[in-house]
């Protein structure tokens, strides 16, 4: 969680961030992942193999190389969000947020009052920012980053809503899901003509308001055009599919 620049910071005036998206249990898989050149390192609850307890023993060793966590949560569970906060997370993503309602719920868990109603009780977090609880307390705002994901027709048609809330500082964009939602389940494509206008519409509702537009890519390709059109923060396939890749790129060049 470094404090200078912040991780919104980072996102707002630096250059796009690319992001590991870790979902296997064994927290040196992240660990090793935060070692190279990615900008922060994404830890999925909702999907992934991974559960609390290995994603919080990894956000040290995430800290550790200078990298910030950030935890997608499973659906629903907004109190989970202060609890990796707490633990010394950078920024949480909530899944499936299809109502106004559920956006403010999850922004009142990222946010010590009076912007949200988030608990005292950031044990980790003090280790990780070298922070003093007074001078953490005065700072914590600005170093929680809040994503509220847009995979629904729900969502995207209350985008503008959704960044207004106090407390949501950006929208993590699911292409996946969101192929399904807006084919009406008719197929999973998230690079078709209807998911590309939706992501070019997230964009600029997001860079209209001032806050972070972020996305997920299924390949290193995929990422580079994403970035291109302006993301803030692009996390890049998984864990699962690099080691998947770096295996076929390795037997591939032994058998040539």
């Amino acid at each position: 969680m470094p404090a200078n620049p912040t991780f919104l910071d980072r996102l707002k005036n630096g250059s796009p961030a690319l992001a590991a998206w870790c979902g296997l249990p064994d927290p040196a898989i992240s660990a090793l992942l935060a070692r190279e050149a990615f900008d922060a390192i994404v830890l999925d609850l909702q999907h992934g193999a991974i559960d609390f307890t290995p994603a919080m023993n990894a956000v040290p060793l995430i800290a550790a190389a200078g990298k910030p966590a950030v935890v997608r949560i499973s659906v629903g569970d907004f109190a989970a969000a202060s609890r990796c906060l707490d633990a010394g997370a950078s920024g949480v993503i909530a899944p499936m947020i299809n109502t106004l309602e559920d956006a403010r719920r999850f922004a009142s868990f990222m946010k010590f009052p009076p912007l949200g109603e988030r608990s005292w009780g950031p044990h980790g977090a003090l280790t990780v920012s070298g922070l003093q609880g007074g001078d953490y307390f005065k700072a914590a705002n600005g170093l929680s980053v809040a994503f509220a994901m847009v995979e629904t027709r729900e969502a995207l048609g209350l985008v503008d809503d959704i960044l207004a809330i106090p407390g949501i500082d950006g929208i993590f964009i699911g292409p996946s899901d969101l192929s399904i939602a807006l084919s009406q389940g008719r197929h999973m494509d998230p690079t078709s003509r209807e998911v590309e206008e939706a992501l070019d519409h997230a964009l600029s509702r997001a860079r209209a308001a001032g806050k972070i537009a972020a996305v997920y890519a299924a390949s290193g390709e995929r990422a580079a055009e994403l970035v291109r059109r302006g993301f803030h923060l692009v996390s890049i396939a998984s864990d699962v599919s690099l080691i998947r890749t770096g295996a076929q790129m390795a037997l591939k060049a032994a058998r040539a």
